[in-house]
């Protein structure tokens, strides 16, 4: 009687759970999910939506194709990588059902949930995740514009700059200096300038070896700034010379016709300048108001929806969480994070907060990266940081196999493509 009565229950609660789950998936099944914007954390969050519950309908707008990631530019200034090897085609979200339009988003309609596109379409939508990335704010330092930048690359959207850039360098006559200009606040990948400063070092150390790499930087401190200063000494003494705001250098105007910059220490005039301006969230994000004063896009840690504008999750560089570092590793997390969040939405299945995560690989030569990982955890609607032991200066530098490792993963996560094409790096002879 009581494995038969036992049977009987166990019946009824699996009928009862198909029930649940029928009208999950029959609400998943009608829902149509937007994603605006294509890099990491765009496409990451529509690939996990259609790993999470593949009945949901998810829609990626971007009008770049194909996309050179930032991630491992820096290595193909110096020849260690080609342009071609760190373009994705993003075909892998087509393969996991992920519907692209290769268009741009020019307006939204949170009230109406749609957005219109620069073609005249209209686009519905249940749920909409924006991942605009950064837009570079031309005029700061001053006489720093779209024109001067043909002149003084900034190279902190890979592509055509990067290969600009790139020809400057090898262009440059043995004695001559290489300058970068560092913006204060907050920028997409912190660590980068410096990465960048280490490896034309490299390249400056076995070519152009009278050459100089000076760091133009309005900040204070820089992330990891003991164990790259303790790099610099190592491989390249005498090399990179560091400039904090306190000895002139925050940059505050450039001359793009004589390569000058000017700061509170003068006048600098140098061979290469590579200027990287201040930065803020896409246009598009600000355009909806999901700015705030400070300039970037608050938003609720468990959800990444908006403060400032009901019904829309932001997602990527553009969003203030916490204490999470703008890179592209922190968008992949937050884009899973956010996906989880949506698909518990539409199939009114919460899920607890997760803790969040980023880690980041600066290569400083062709044998080396610096690593910093970091955790994040939700406490009190906030994203903190979770306290972990400072590592040594020797557990904080790794193989550059692991760095290309991670960037592998990264594109496999974020755009489906194949781990192992990914992994492959052109090295000097």
């Amino acid at each position: 009687m009581m494995r038969r009565r036992h049977f009987l229950l166990s019946g009824a609660a699996a009928a009862a759970a198909a029930r649940s789950w029928a009208r999950v998936a029959s609400a998943a099944a009608s829902a149509h999910v937007v994603v605006v914007g294509g890099g990491f954390a765009g496409g990451c969050c529509a690939l996990q939506m259609r790993h999470l519950s593949p009945n949901i309908a998810v829609t990626l707008v971007d009008g770049n194709f194909p996309y050179v990631t930032c991630p491992m530019s820096d290595a193909v200034l110096i020849d260690l990588r080609t342009l071609l090897s760190i373009t994705s085609s993003r075909t892998g979200l087509e393969h996991a059902g992920v519907r692209l339009v290769r268009d741009t988003v020019t307006a939204l309609d949170a009230r109406q949930r749609r957005v219109r596109l620069r073609s005249g379409g209209v686009i519905s939508y249940d749920k909409l995740v924006l991942a605009p990335g950064i837009r570079l704010l031309f005029g700061q330092p001053e006489g720093y514009d779209e024109p001067a930048a043909q002149t003084l690359p900034h190279a902190w959207q890979a592509g055509p700059q990067t290969r600009l850039l790139a020809a400057q360098l090898h262009a440059m006559g043995d004695g001559d200096t290489f300058a970068i200009s560092v913006p204060p606040g907050l920028m997409r990948c912190p660590p980068g300038p410096y990465e960048r400063a280490s490896l034309i070092a490299h390249w400056l150390k076995r070519h152009k070896r009278r050459c100089k790499v000076l760091i133009f930087d309005a900040n204070n401190h820089f992330p990891r700034q003991d164990v790259f200063t303790h790099l610099w000494r190592q491989h390249y003494p005498g090399m990179i010379e560091w400039i904090p705001p306190s000895d002139g250098g925050a940059i505050t105007r450039v001359d793009p016709a004589t390569r000058t910059l000017f700061s509170s220490s003068g006048a600098h005039r140098v061979a290469i300048a590579n200027v990287i301006p201040r930065q803020a969230p896409g246009e598009l994000a600000a355009d909806a108001g999901l700015a705030s004063g400070h300039g970037w896009c608050p938003i609720k840690p468990a959800t990444f929806e908006s403060q400032l504008v009901e019904g829309i999750h932001v997602i990527g560089d553009a969003c203030i969480a916490g204490e999470m570092p703008k890179a592209a590793s922190a968008a992949r997390s937050q884009a899973q994070h956010c996906a989880a969040a949506i698909v518990a939405q539409l199939t009114e299945h919460p899920t607890a907060p997760s803790e969040l995560d980023s880690v980041c690989y600066s290569m400083v030569s062709p044998e080396a990266a610096v690593v910093m990982p970091s955790r994040f955890r939700l406490t009190d609607d906030e994203i903190v940081q979770i306290p972990a032991d400072a590592p040594s200066r020797g557990a904080a530098v790794q193989p550059v196999r692991m760095a290309d490792n991670w960037y592998a993963q990264m594109r496999y996560d974020c755009f489906g493509d194949s781990r192992g094409r990914t992994a492959d790096r052109l090295r000097q002879s």
